[in-house]
This record gives structure tokens, C-alpha cells and sequence, in this order.
């Protein structure tokens, strides 16, 4: 089994940890008060990558919430990645001396593509692809627009410009505990031939067995976000699951 990790999710909004309900900002739950104090649990549990996400940043255009990714990219010291509103070259420039390992491109794949090919150009695989389907097409904006573009369609082009991480999620699983879409997950990575983080539907330590199945087809790892703040995925288990499957 090749290798397969486990992101813990944190996704900020007002400065809390929260978690929505299909993308729609009616529907949050504050699960944590301090994200960096989230942050520093997960990697205690043995988390390899933090996965953040700017919530105020996707649906403003620009980060909101940068100046508390720094904190937590430096009380931490395994790698984190952020999306969210990730529209510039500044905004690029700001979160990576920011200390954020890896960024995540979602709107500004869909809406600017020759911003999108030159960051790929430029930063390689300090850059993934979020692309984030309602019904097989790529949603924007915080998810409250649907574009006419296919999530595997997008996924090809941006892979033939040097794209080496997507991030999939399936807007009808997220925060629904339903379990992920695996085949779509795996479609994606055949698809484009690069690696697959699936994101959206993650509810048990067997959701993640059964994802980490399919590691040598190019799905790389899974973010779990309401599973761990519920109970319902204890992540040093899982990891220590998925090592003895190894």
C-alpha cells in the first residue's frame, strides 16, 4: 500500500473552529474556540498534515483569517496547508512567509487559469487544486456558485500543467456522515493521474480503510473534519490502523 495520510481539518470562520453543513454558512456548529489549541491536539494525536481552511477568505476573495494560520503554522511543527480565498500572487507570497507548507487553489482554477498555470509553474507541489463538485461539476466561491466546468475534465488540463495534488470533495457528503464518494475519489485520480486527497463524507476508521484500499490508484490520503470533532473517528486509532495495513 503505498502511502496514504490523514488531515485533520480545521476550518475557521470568525476566528473559531466550526464546521458547516454542505458548504452553507447558515449551518455551522463551533466545535473548538481556539483553532491553534485544535491544531496542537491533532498533531499530539499523531496528525502528519493539518489541513485549514478560511472560511471569511473563500466567501470575501482574499484571506481573512491569515493572521491566525500563521500562529498555528508555527505552534505546530508538521506541515499545514490552507484554502480560502486564494485569489494573488500576494496572497500566495503572504501565507507561504506565513509558514503554510502547501496552498489550495479552488476558485482561482475555475475563474483564472492563467494565474493557476503560472503558480503551478512557479511552486510546483507547494500548490494543490481543490476542486469541489455539485453533481460532477466544479463549484466557486465558497461553494455558493456552480460552474459548467466537469471536476474530471479540469483535472486532466491542470494535471498537463504541472498540478500534482487535487483535493476532491463531494459537496452532497460534506458534513453529512454518509461516507465518502469513493468511486468519484477514484475516477478523479485515474482521471488525472496525480495524486487525490479525498475531502467530504469521512465518518468512520473503515471509511479511511477503505479509501487507503485504493492508495495505489492514486487517492493519497483523506481530511476528516466533523468525524474527529464528534468522536466518531479517533485519529491516533485510525492511524494506527491504517500503519497496520501498510
Amino acid at each position: 500500500m503505498m502511502s496514504f495520510i490523514i488531515y485533520p481539518a480545521i476550518d475557521i470562520r470568525g476566528g473559531k473552529c466550526v464546521r458547516l453543513i454542505q458548504g452553507d454558512y447558515a449551518q455551522e456548529t463551533i466545535y473548538h474556540d481556539s483553532p491553534v489549541e485544535a491544531a496542537k491536539a491533532w498533531e499530539a494525536q499523531g496528525g502528519e498534515f493539518i489541513h485549514l481552511v478560511d472560511l471569511d477568505g473563500a466567501k470575501a476573495g482574499h484571506p481573512v483569517n491569515d493572521i491566525l494560520i500563521g500562529e498555528i503554522a508555527r505552534s505546530v511543527q508538521v506541515p499545514v496547508q490552507v484554502g480560502g480565498g486564494i485569489r494573488t500572487i500576494d496572497d500566495v507570497k503572504h501565507l507561504l512567509q506565513l509558514g503554510v507548507s502547501r496552498l489550495i487553489l479552488g476558485t482561482a482554477a475555475i475563474e483564472d487559469r492563467a494565474f493557476t498555470e503560472a503558480l503551478l509553474g512557479q511552486y510546483g507541489d507547494k500548490v494543490a487544486i481543490g476542486i469541489d463538485a455539485r453533481n460532477g461539476y466544479v463549484a466557486t466561491r465558497g461553494w455558493l456558485d456552480t460552474s459548467e466546468v466537469q471536476a474530471e475534465v479540469l483535472a486532466k488540463e491542470l494535471a498537463a500543467k504541472g498540478a500534482q495534488t487535487f483535493i476532491f470533495t463531494d459537496i452532497s457528503r460534506d458534513g453529512m456522515m454518509q461516507g465518502p464518494n469513493i468511486e468519484a475519489i477514484r475516477s478523479l485520480a485515474l482521471a488525472s493521474g496525480q495524486s487525490v486527497i479525498a475531502s467530504g463524507g469521512v465518518t468512520t476508521q473503515d471509511d479511511l480503510v477503505r479509501l487507503a484500499a485504493y492508495a495505489d490508484q492514486g487517492i493519497g490520503g483523506a481530511i476528516v473534519g466533523k468525524a474527529l470533532y464528534t468522536g466518531s473517528v479517533d485519529l491516533a486509532q485510525a492511524i494506527q490502523a491504517l500503519n497496520a495495513k501498510a
